[in-house]
């Protein structure tokens, strides 16, 4: 029984350090850290989704592939732009259904994250108490930023 429970104890204190250097890159480092993750896990699963699936859609009126994406951009520059930065100019509405190429949508998603990215790094700790509205509610800086980075896990 006393071996049992050692190599238990031994286990539990080994496999620790071996999670910890096993988590992916940003994980569990606030914010930007968490961001790099998120972003990094989405441009990834974009670029290994195949050019032919980003027109599938799992049921008619469903939103395809393509369209998920376009609509993280979308949603992006906007929570954003709710905040202070404006939206770009070029960013028109019904793009969620008009960007369809593979190509196309990476861009867009790499540009909506980096704006996000920089945005976020210009902020002072003063700003991110500052009050906005959004959708008939009261909500922060940083509480807008955190919906932003909640929403593409």
């Amino acid at each position: 029984m006393r071996i049992m429970v050692f190599l238990l104890l031994l286990l539990g204190f080994g496999a620790h350090p071996l999670l910890a250097q096993s988590a992916p890159e940003g994980l569990w480092q606030g914010y930007d850290g968490e961001w790099r993750h998120v972003s990094s896990q989405l441009i990834a699963l974009a670029e290994a989704t195949p050019e032919g699936k980003f027109a599938w859609r799992p049921a008619p009126g469903v939103r395809s592939t393509s369209e998920v994406y376009m609509h993280i951009v979308m949603a992006n520059f906007y929570l954003m732009s709710v905040t202070g930065p404006k939206m770009p100019v070029v960013l028109k509405e019904g793009m969620d259904n008009s960007v369809t190429s593979k190509a196309e949508v990476i861009s867009w998603l790499k540009r909506s994250l980096d704006a996000v990215k920089q945005a976020h790094l210009a902020l002072t700790p003063k700003d991110f108490d500052r009050k906005v509205h959004i959708m008939d509610r009261d909500a922060t800086v940083d509480g807008m930023y955190l919906r932003i980075i909640s929403s593409r896990q």
